[in-house]
């Protein structure tokens, strides 16, 4: 049986920050204790540059890490669309996407 849902993906580095810990660990809080999404992943890049165009790069000489994170989610539409209401005013603009998907 197919479901219709919702994929969101959001763009962060490890050095975003939230309003009392890291951007991540709050989405990651709204995520799973406020809505309870079907399903997250948090991926970290080994590198990446946003619209900047810094690059951010894991490196042996660097002591200081700021790696691209992408944080991915699924969940019917309704609960996405709270969900993105939470995410509007702590993620800065253009680095949340999201499309329609059939889940099997």
């Amino acid at each position: 049986m197919e479901t219709k849902v919702s994929v969101v993906r959001i763009y962060l580095s490890e050095a975003d920050h939230g309003r009392h810990k890291s951007l991540m660990q709050e989405i990651l809080n709204i995520l799973h204790d406020q809505h309870r999404v079907k399903g997250v992943t948090v991926f970290r890049g080994i590198a990446g540059f946003g619209d900047t165009g810094e690059v951010h790069a894991a490196d042996i000489l660097r002591l200081m890490v700021d790696l691209p994170l992408v944080i991915e989610f699924y969940d019917e539409e309704q609960v996405v669309e709270a969900v993105l209401g939470l995410l509007k005013d702590l993620v800065p603009g253009g680095r949340i996407i999201s499309w329609q998907a059939a889940c099997r």
